[in-house]
Parts: structure tokens; sequence; C-alpha cells
């Protein structure tokens, strides 16, 4: 069962060769068989099989629904009624929620089976899941490397097929790049495409939930429901409800004759100079540039292009994303829930010895730098400048877009990197995102697609193809990411023992 994708799975509980109940029983024993990876911070038998016979009753009264009864797992971000939601932290450690995020709200109602909370970096910040209070995640392809990050323990769960598709959040690549470290497809969608409600927030202008499955075809069924208006996000956008699937083995143009060897005829793929420079690994190079040629073959141009500022898409991310996290990560004082200091003098030191323990080095260095860009002397040579920086970035997008109809390149600079490699090192741990944080800063959508491998010692590492999209293009996007899996197998390899 493990191994099928999520139509597979509903004809399964269809035609009775399984029922829910049992599919999440399933499920559940080969995460516990599995525990070593840390790909999970809370586990709840009991709530996940009430929700699995509650599915079970739906069933037997005739409602359908293409989710119901299917198995999901989220990231410690998305708050979960009655799970412990920590985000990765000491300071929530114990918290659990008393209501759901939206996301999770809209799953549950689609009848879909919670298995647990998936760990992740401390409260979204990181590359490689490392600056987890609870531990880090292990890479299922080899457990000596990272999983990615920050989304990692979800990237973990489905590349070991402990459940079929999870929940994951994005803020300048923390779902395509766990994506492509662990060789599964992982989807950012638009900004305020999806409801950010009950997402404990990092950076609230580049925060986006998204999906992690095996297939995109998997991450589109699931985006249906995930996706829409929500009056309880400010940030959310009001648009008409949308099929993602409706294009998925369909040709690029429909006006074009049907061409099944070549159904991407037409579609104008660009190719930025600056995402293949110096810094790409050579492996990764050759894998990219095989699954470009791929896409050639299925009838696709490609078009040279440039994005001039991604070089600044580093410090412009820092700037923005730690300013925005100092003021989020405020409220968290030890006063109204999370931890709090034992021993303290008096309300100021229990302020400054609840934050001091209660938080990573990692997100103590952020607030850090995020109080300083906005302090008095420095919001205008910083903060202002970062985000005049980032319309430019948007800009450039919007330039390359009239040239081409999808933007591709690496998802990282390497495949995945040794555990404790860098962590020492937070500019080299920050370089790793150079391709996915321009994307995120510009608010536009993005994916993450197995398409190889890295060689010698890395052999058993994968690599993630890019594919970028205009906004709201979501369907268009994956049509594109499904067309590749299609013939190609990259998404139907496993790990050892998988």
């Amino acid at each position: 069962m493990h191994q099928k994708n999520l139509t597979e799975l509903r004809t399964a509980l269809d035609t009775k060769q399984i029922s829910a109940l049992e599919l999440a029983q399933y499920f559940l024993r080969r995460i516990e068989n599995e525990h070593e990876l840390n790909a999970f911070l809370d586990i709840n038998p009991q709530l996940t099989l009430d929700a699995a016979k509650a599915a079970e009753q739906k069933i037997a009264r005739g409602e359908k629904g293409p989710l119901l009864g299917l198995p999901v797992a989220h990231k410690d971000l998305f708050v979960t009624r009655g799970w412990k939601s920590s985000a990765g932290s000491r300071i929530l450690a114990n918290y659990v929620s008393p209501f759901d995020a939206t996301v999770v709200k809209r799953l549950s109602s689609a009848g879909m089976v919670t298995l647990g909370k998936t760990n992740m970096d401390e409260f979204a910040m990181g590359s490689s899941n490392e600056n987890s209070f609870f531990g880090p995640v292990h890479n299922p392809w080899d457990r000596n490397a990272v999983p990615g990050g920050s989304s990692g323990g979800s990237a973990a769960a489905v590349a070991a097929a402990l459940v079929p598709v999870a929940t994951g959040t994005d803020t300048g690549g923390s779902i395509r790049q766990p994506a492509s470290l662990t060789g599964i497809t992982g989807i950012k969608p638009t900004y305020g495409r999806v409801s950010r409600y009950g997402i404990i927030a990092f950076a609230s202008s580049l925060d986006q939930g998204g999906l992690m499955a095996r297939w995109a075809a998997d991450c589109a069924l699931v985006l249906n429901t995930i996706s829409g208006f929500d009056p309880r996000d400010s940030t959310s956008v009001k648009r008409d409800a949308e099929d993602y699937t409706r294009y998925l083995s369909k040709p690029w143009q429909d006006t074009a004759p049907r061409t099944d060897d070549r159904p991407l005829t037409g579609l104008r793929i660009g190719l930025p100079r600056e995402y293949f420079g110096a810094g790409l690994s050579g492996d990764v190079r050759a894998a990219i540039d095989a699954a470009l040629q791929k896409y050639e073959e299925l009838g696709a141009i490609l078009v040279n292009i440039s994005l001039p500022q991604t070089e600044l898409s580093i410090p412009v991310y820092y700037i923005i994303s730690s300013a925005e996290a100092s003021s989020n990560l405020s409220r968290f004082d030890g006063v109204r829930y999370g931890y709090r200091a034992t021993e303290y003098r008096d309300l100021l030191d229990m302020y400054k010895k609840t934050r001091s323990e209660g938080f990573g080095a990692e997100v103590k260095r952020r607030i850090l730098v995020g109080t300083y860009v906005l302090s008095h002397g420095y919001y205008d040579s910083y903060y202002l400048q970062a985000q005049k920086i980032r319309r430019m970035i948007a800009q450039d997008f919007q330039n390359a877009f009239t040239q081409c109809d999808m933007i591709m390149g690496p998802v990282s600079p390497s495949v995945a990197w040794n555990l404790g490699e860098k962590i020492n090192n937070p500019l080299q741990m920050y370089l790793a995102d150079i391709y996915t944080l321009s994307t995120s800063l510009a608010g536009l959508p993005g994916m993450s697609v197995p398409c190889g491998f890295g060689t010698g010692a890395h052999a058993a590492r994968p690599v993630g193809l890019q594919i970028i999209s205009n906004y709201f293009n979501e369907a268009r996007m994956l049509q594109v990411a499904d067309a590749f899996q299609r013939v190609t197998d990259w998404c139907q390899k496993a790990p050892i023992g998988v």
C-alpha cells in the first residue's frame, strides 16, 4: 500500500481492498518501524484511529470524496487541534492547540486522516532540519545526510513512504529544497493562494503553505482542497476555485494537434544564466541538463534568460525575513503560553531567561539581525533598501516571463550534505537556498521534481529540478511537472528497503 499514489489508494478504499482504519494502522506501523529517522514529533494513534473510523462511517453512508479516508501528515508549523504544535522549538514543546489551521481543517473536513506532526527546523529557520530542538531528521536515502529544511520531517516521511502526502511551508525554499534533497515532489503555491491562518508565523510576507508527495498529480489533487480564500487571513487572495488536475495528461496547447510523444510542443522554458554559473556542482548540473533534454524531446523549446538580481536575493531575504521574525516571535515571552524559565527575579528577568532558554541559536541569531535592521538609524539603510530590491527581483521575473512560459533550473547547488557539515557555518547554509529565495521574495509559485542523483560517494543522494511559473499558474506548472513524470521514473525510485 505504501507504494501506491493517492488515486490508487482511493481505488483500494472504494473497492474494499482495504478499509480506512486498516490503512491508518498500516501507516502507523511503518512510522513506528522507522522512528530512527526522527521524522515525526507527535504521534497519537487514538486521534488517528478515531479519524479513520469517522471516515469509514462516512464511506458506509455512501459519502464520497477524492480524499476521504486517505492519510496525511502535517508539518509541526500547522496548529492542529488536540495535537502538540511546537514549531520544532523548546519554547512551544508542550503546547497543544485548541484549534486547527485552515489547511488542517479543510483536509480534515475532506475526510483525510492525520497520522502525526512532522519534525522541522525551529520556527522554520534552517535548510537542513538540524535546528530542531528535538534533534535532526535523517535523510532516508543516506542516513548520514541531511534531508533539507525546514520541512525536512515531511520530506523524509514522504520519501520513506511513511505517508503518501504531507503538508509543508515554504518561506525561502523550505518545501522545494527538502523535496529536492529527498527525491520527492514539492509545490509552493503563489503567495496568498493557501491560507496562512494557523501557521505559526516566521516571516508573514513570505510564509506559504504547500504540499509534498511522490507525484505531481497527488499534489494537484490535494491542492484542490487546501487552496482558496480565507477571510481569517488578511493576505488570502479572492479567486475562483480551480481544478488543478484539469491539464494533467493533456497537450500544452489545447488547439494543437494531439501528439502523444511531444505533448509539450510550444512550451518555452527559460534558463536563467545566473542559475548555471559558479557554485553549481557538476553532478547536479548533469542531472538538470538531462532533464532539460527530456523536456526538449517532449516538444519544449529552451530559451536563455537572465534574472540579474539573483545574487542579491540572499541578503534581501535574510534582512526582510529576520525583521519579520523579530516582530512575530516577540509574542513568545513566557507569559501567556509555552515555556517559562523556572527561576527569575522579576518580569524583565523572566522575559530574558525564558527567551534565552526557549529559543535555539539560529532563532536567536535571526531575532538579533531583525531587531538591528529595524532599529533607529538602520531601518532606511537596510530594511527599506531590501524592500526596494525585492520589487526589482519581482520585476526581473515579469520581464523573463515575456520570453518564456516556465523557468527551470536547479533547486540546490548540491545534493544533500552530511549532518553537521554546515551547522557551524551559517553563511554556507544560507547559500544552499540561492536558487529558491528569489521566487519566494517575488511571491511566485514553484516546484521541485526529482530528476536524478549525484555521483561518486553521493550516488544515492537525489537531485531536484526546479520549475517556476507566473502568478496563479499552478495548474499549468503541475501539467509540465506531470508530463515529465509520465516519461521518466525518478519519482518512482525509493530508498533501499522502502
